[in-house]
């Protein structure tokens, strides 16, 4: 005898839980087959690839389709569930952080918990209730399910786009004409045999529009939908473990770990949803942190305050390296006494720090120092 599923209550109460657990919007790919917009998502980072956009970020350069056709990256995936977690507190703020040029400006998304900890945990929670409340109706007795954060070769935003959450934007990030832009990506990949997502709004709605290409600090949009990460202030102050080229140093300014510019000038984002997760809170009052208090940390003071952030993925040496081209953008009489103490101090004791990197640390130091040839 087949049992008739009620799919549509099955659905109202998957999505019905993923609010709960704090997701804004869940969509459903059919993998089954290989899925024609995460072919073409694959074929544009092979060709983005080739033209080593990709920096040193030598692990997307690494297991191929894996990346773009689920089941073989995990075998017997004939679903993917593509889901969306809102971050930002206030876009006002930022902007008038941007604008001081003492402050030290951190990305939105980095001013809380580590957004991996959080979606992964969530991710989870929503595999096990889907085990005990779905698998049954589909009497899936080989059921699987994993769950992904920015954490495995998935193809984030090509997914999400696919899946109706969005459309990839000139900025090249998924945008929602209802919700914006600023949120978080996740997946979990499983073969539990749930009706794909109708798509309703897989229109492109970026226009004529160019504020993101034209508002980029270091025009790392170099085209429309196109970004050279090695231009990227978010790759030069997190991904980049080596010395920021010269050639982008003052136009970093005072952004000390990542970049906003291209979200904050998106019309769309009038109508970003706020974040409502306590975990995406601001910590350690790092929305007000100025550059001289970031250069004085020690590193056990960097240790304390970035706990369970993704600020750690810089590191001490990153953390430095980037606060002091931040200091030579805004350079005065305190920050030119804090950068020669603190100069002295890695020089003298350098801690965990290895010979090269405190190296590295001094030389934009020394540069922030000559941007003012009266302290030279």
């Amino acid at each position: 005898m087949t049992i008739k599923i009620d799919t549509e209550h099955a659905l109202h109460q998957l999505h019905g839980k993923a609010q709960e657990l704090g997701f804004d919007k869940l969509g459903i790919l059919d993998v089954t087959q290989p899925h024609p917009a995460l072919e073409n998502a694959g074929q544009y980072l092979q060709n983005w690839l080739a033209k080593d956009y990709h920096g040193s970020m030598a692990y997307m350069n690494q297991h191929g389709a894996k990346r773009w056709r689920p089941n073989l990256l995990i075998p017997g995936t004939t679903r993917v569930l593509a889901l969306r977690m809102h971050y930002l507190e206030d876009s006002s703020q930022a902007q008038t952080t941007l604008d001081a040029a003492d402050q030290a400006y951190i990305s939105r998304y980095a001013l809380g918990r580590d957004y991996h900890k959080t979606m992964r945990k969530r991710l989870q929670q929503l595999v096990s209730w889907m085990t005990t409340q779905l698998v049954p109706l589909y009497s899936t007795a080989d059921f699987q399910a994993r769950a992904f954060v920015d954490s495995a070769p998935v193809m984030e935003k090509a997914t999400a786009q696919a899946a109706g959450l969005g459309w990839i934007g000139k900025n090249t990030l998924v945008i929602d004409s209802k919700a914006g832009s600023w949120f978080f990506l996740g997946e979990i990949y499983t073969n539990l045999p749930l009706p794909a997502t109708p798509i309703q709004d897989a229109k492109n709605h970026c226009g004529s529009c160019n504020r993101c290409i034209e508002i980029c600090p270091t025009q790392a949009i170099i085209g429309p939908y196109t970004l050279d990460a090695r231009r990227c202030i978010s790759y030069l102050t997190i991904e980049n473990k080596d010395a920021i080229p010269l050639e982008f140093r003052k136009a970093i300014g005072n952004r000390i770990f990542g970049c906003d510019d291209c979200q904050l000038a998106c019309p769309w984002n009038r109508f970003a949803k706020l974040n409502v997760e306590h975990d995406f809170k601001v910590r350690h009052n790092l929305d007000q942190l100025t550059i001289d208090q970031g250069l004085k940390w020690s590193e056990a003071d960097f240790d304390n305050n970035t706990q369970g952030s993704p600020i750690r993925r810089a590191g001490y040496q990153g953390w430095l390296r980037n606060l002091a081209v931040a200091a030579g953008n805004a350079l005065t009489p305190t920050l030119v006494h804090t950068l020669v103490e603190l100069r002295h101090r890695l020089q003298q004791q350098p801690g965990q720090l290895t010979l090269s990197n405190v190296s590295m640390i001094l030389e934009h130091i020394d540069w922030a120092l000559n941007q003012d040839q009266t302290h030279a």
